[in-house]
């Protein structure tokens, strides 16, 4: 597999300006760099490859009629790379209740493998990330929106905020614990019991619907961040660009998944096929300050919970990775 982002170099789109087009609009094209904080992913330049390692959990849908239970649990230490290319010119957007407006953005082309076994691939997502100019219909403030296409058939549309801070991120816990859909996501100090019940969060206890990478820890299976905290730990951070998305229409009315018709299947009691009804991704862009007459260095963080529905019940699936720039 190719870890080039496909893109044509004589490709730009043409702009939407127009007589109409809105204050807000001609101001983000004049900026010093209408990205805004997307920037931050290309360190700069046009171009911009993000290599390194992490941490990738999922609830798999189990077939019952082949005895046993409805789950089975993967846990892999990964390799991640994520190639991101400017794209050239705007994006036009046509309005109807207001202004056209024009967004900005950056094609990309995520690949992960397990870190043990390299040739076994276990994701690969084209994508696009595009920066969203102030609009007065609906009302939202400038956001950021990643748009993502999965093989196993599942298509994303995140939207939220970028913001640049200064000093390193503030990284919470999370947990993989599955729960009923309709109620709330357990919180993380309810992982005693939920191992009661789901026997495979236990390392110590074996069973044979569990897969794992050497050097997986008990500890990265109750708090996959962990595995971004260490990579923290120590380090002196000046400045941190956020970028947080979500499917859920919220904080910004847009948002949504789409599945195949295997992976929608789910949707009809009691299920057997995982479908994926929720995306929620943090990206931090850290800039961590170089020894003395050395330049700072850039360092990209996420997590991204996907919540998958099968069998009744919400099973979430974590990946996390630290990764480092090296521009085309």
């Amino acid at each position: 597999m190719t870890t080039t982002a496909q893109t044509d170099p004589d490709f730009a789109f043409a702009g939407a300006q127009a007589p109409d087009v809105s204050d807000a609009a001609i101001a983000l094209a004049q900026s010093p760099n209408p990205l805004g904080p997307l920037a931050q992913l290309l360190g700069g330049e046009d171009e911009a490859e993000w290599t390194g390692h992490g941490f990738n959990t999922i609830w798999r849908p189990h077939p019952i009629a082949n005895g046993g239970q409805d789950r089975f649990l993967e846990l892999n230490l990964t390799d991640d790379t994520i190639v991101f290319k400017r794209i050239p010119g705007e994006i036009p957007n046509r309005g109807l209740l207001m202004p056209n407006i024009n967004m900005f953005g950056l094609t990309y082309m995520q690949q992960i493998h397990e870190e043990d076994k390299p040739a076994r691939g276990l994701h690969i997502e084209p994508g696009i990330w595009a920066h969203v100019p102030h609009t007065t219909n609906p009302n939202e403030p400038p956001t950021v929106v990643r748009m993502a296409s999965i093989p196993h058939g599942t298509a994303i549309l995140a939207q939220g905020t970028g913001k640049t801070i200064t000093g390193g991120p503030n990284i919470g816990n999370n947990n993989i614990i599955p729960f009923q859909v309709g109620t709330p996501a357990p919180p993380d100090t309810d992982f005693a019991s939920a191992e009661a019940v789901f026997t495979e969060l236990n390392l110590a206890t074996e069973t044979q619907f569990r897969e794992m990478s050497p050097g997986v820890t008990q500890e990265l299976v109750i708090n996959p961040n962990s595995f971004l905290q260490r990579d923290i730990e120590g380090k002196h951070i000046t400045s941190t660009t956020i970028l947080a998305v979500s499917t859920e229409h919220t904080p910004v009315k847009g948002g949504g998944t789409a599945n195949t018709a295997f992976l929608e299947a789910a949707s009809f009691p009691p299920g057997g096929n995982a479908k994926a009804v929720e995306v929620q991704a943090i990206f931090w862009i850290e800039s961590i300050a170089g020894e003395p007459g050395t330049p700072d260095t850039l360092q990209l963080q996420y997590t991204q919970l996907v919540q998958l529905d099968f069998n009744g019940l919400r099973w979430p699936h974590v990946t996390v990775a630290t990764l480092h720039t090296h521009q085309k």
